[in-house]
């Protein structure tokens, strides 16, 4: 499921109050990553996609918790899909 809006060949553009839930399993295992377009919207996940989210390069504020992270961005960003199912957020 991704109905995140292309920005290229494996790159999403995300809302600027993207809130993203990323899973943690293991340095070497896939992760979830639960993407909302915004935190306080009562919607479904826009998308969710297996594998780790490695660096974030935009303003975003992240929240630790138990199972991984809570990544609440606080502008308009770009996800990028690298090599081996591993993301990062510019």
């Amino acid at each position: 499921m991704n109905h995140l809006r292309p920005a290229a060949d494996e790159r999403w553009h995300l809302p600027k109050h993207a809130h993203i839930v990323v899973y943690e399993r293991g340095t070497d295992e896939r992760g979830l990553l639960t993407i909302y377009d915004c935190g306080a919207a009562q919607k479904p996940p826009s998308a969710q996609l297996l594998g780790q989210l490695e660096s974030v390069d935009a303003r975003a504020q992240i929240e630790s918790i138990p199972t991984g992270r809570v990544v609440s961005m606080r502008e308009r960003s770009v996800l990028e899909r690298r090599e081996g199912d591993r993301f990062v957020i510019r």
